[in-house]
């Protein structure tokens, strides 16, 4: 590979890299074109984007980032793929999972691609252990609705309470009125 195609898809990957606001990199070791292949399709399926890069170029373009990416160092060892997430950051967390589910592994044995390190939002999570945190993240949107569902609940309280409050305040009159007519 020329000097010239690897700038290419330094810059590809780092445009990249600036459009997705999440991204995890991923062992791919080991991994049959076959199985690949299969992780691909299911992360189209998802609107996710798996393409495996040299270490070296993803580093390149982690330094166009701006900001500190030297703890996704820890990441670039071994054959890396690097999973894009456009909308929620555990988007490519809960596909991780399912797809070791689907591929049913057994204890001690590592599943592949295995997470190796994820940037989400400017924050850096290393490690496999990660995965289960990263998977239930709560994205933007869902933040978004949790908040405008607790600022609406104290709303939606004091209105049910003034109407309840009114319907027994009515059923007392209605009730005592006919108490009144049956005694007189």
């Amino acid at each position: 590979m020329t000097r010239e195609e690897k700038q290419i898809l330094v810059d590809e990957l780092s445009e990249k890299f600036q459009s997705h606001n999440a991204f995890y990199i991923t062992d791919a070791s080991g991994m049959s074109v076959a199985k690949i292949n299969e992780f691909r399709r299911l992360c189209f399926n998802r609107g996710l984007e798996f393409k495996v890069y040299k270490n070296t170029l993803i580093r390149k373009a982690l330094d166009t980032l701006g900001g500190d990416t030297s703890e996704m160092d820890a990441a670039l060892k071994s054959q890396s793929g690097v999973l894009f997430s456009k909308e929620a950051g555990n988007a490519p967390g809960k596909l991780l999972k399912d797809f070791y589910k689907a591929q049913a592994y057994g204890r001690g044995v590592t599943p592949k691609p295995a997470l190796k390190g994820a940037y989400i939002d400017s924050s850096v999570y290393i490690g496999a252990d990660q995965l289960e945190t990263l998977s239930t993240l709560k994205g933007k949107n869902e933040l978004i609705g949790e908040v405008i569902g607790l600022l609406q609940s104290p709303a939606k309280n004091v209105i049910s309470a003034l109407s309840s409050g009114g319907n027994k305040l009515a059923g007392i009159l209605k009730t005592l009125s006919e108490k009144e007519e049956v005694a007189a």
